[in-house]
């Protein structure tokens, strides 16, 4: 009696623990960066990053359990036949069957993990078509992003200071512009570098790809959930290395085209100019033209 009601007071408290660890797991999914005490790869945002976490968990699967055989073998072999169990040792020199068994099972474990293996490899270099198209630039030692299907508008997306973050903002991860892309869109990303090797990774996107100056690498993503999803430089590029982080913002496309017309302002200074076609467009010639045109007269 002195225990029913303790009991019953944590079946009723059940159903809330649920609510709120399911509430926690959706947003730090939804967040994409590391945690305290992180087992595991981030929350997939991503259908590639998912398929990257699956293959991950077969192979776990396998290993384990090929592991665990082994181990098992050896643990016989010393029991069964060590000198004190087995003092006349066996002179077998071969078994058909085992040397079959041991031949055929690994040619199966390898058709088992290639299969998987060859679809995710074919999913991740086969870019779909792209509904938005973005340019990362790699520099010394901060990014820079090209929007070339909203006016080539650019700027450049540099570490926040520990002073300059906001509440809620992680140290070393966010920046001062974010990436913004919509949800449930392919975006292509054109990865180059302006002097050494950088590396665009993105973890919660499946993403870790080098860009190389003088070279455009195309990777993409389709980001499943609103969110903000944050990453690094992977790939050792000098002194500030490790302050050259990545944040990507994915926001519905009624807000991304919000943002799109707000940057086109803010950022105005570094689109192209337009050629000026306005003498054209009234039927008039430019005054080089036009000097051309009497020249040929006379």
């Amino acid at each position: 009696m002195m225990l029913e009601r303790p009991i019953n007071m944590l079946f009723k408290a059940l159903p809330v623990i649920a609510m709120a660890a399911l509430t926690s797991v959706g947003a730090h999914a939804a967040e994409g960066k590391p945690t305290d005490w992180q087992l595991g790869f981030q929350g997939a945002a991503t259908d590639i990053a998912q398929q990257i976490h699956d293959f991950h968990d077969l192979l776990l699967v396998i290993i384990t359990l090929v592991t665990l055989f082994v181990l098992a073998l050896l643990v016989w072999v010393m029991i069964r036949y060590n000198a004190k169990a087995n003092p006349t040792p066996s002179k077998t020199s071969h078994n058909t069957t085992v040397e079959i068994v041991w031949t055929v099972v690994p040619v199966l474990i390898l058709l088992v993990i290639a299969v998987p293996s060859f679809r995710l490899l074919y999913a991740q270099y086969d870019a779909p078509k792209a509904d938005i198209t973005i340019k990362a630039t790699g520099y010394q030692w901060y990014w820079n992003y090209e929007y070339p299907d909203h006016g080539s508008f650019s700027f450049d997306s540099i570490m926040l200071e520990k002073e300059e973050l906001q509440a809620g903002q992680p140290y070393l991860l966010a920046v001062d512009n974010e990436v913004v892309v919509p949800v449930n869109k392919v975006v292509h990303l054109l990865l180059t570098s302006n002097d050494v090797i950088h590396n665009w990774a993105m973890p919660s996107f499946g993403i870790k790809m080098d860009a190389l100056k003088g070279r455009n690498s195309l990777v993409w993503f389709k980001v499943n959930e609103p969110g903000t999803y944050y990453g690094q430089c992977s790939e050792l590029c000098g002194a500030r290395h490790a302050f050259m982080p990545i944040t990507v913002r994915a926001v519905p496309e009624e807000e991304f085209q919000a943002w799109i017309e707000n940057s086109q302002e803010a950022f105005a200074s570094s689109m192209p100019e337009q050629p000026k076609l306005a003498d054209a467009a009234k039927g008039e010639q430019a005054p080089e033209r036009q000097a051309i045109v009497s020249a040929d007269l006379k």
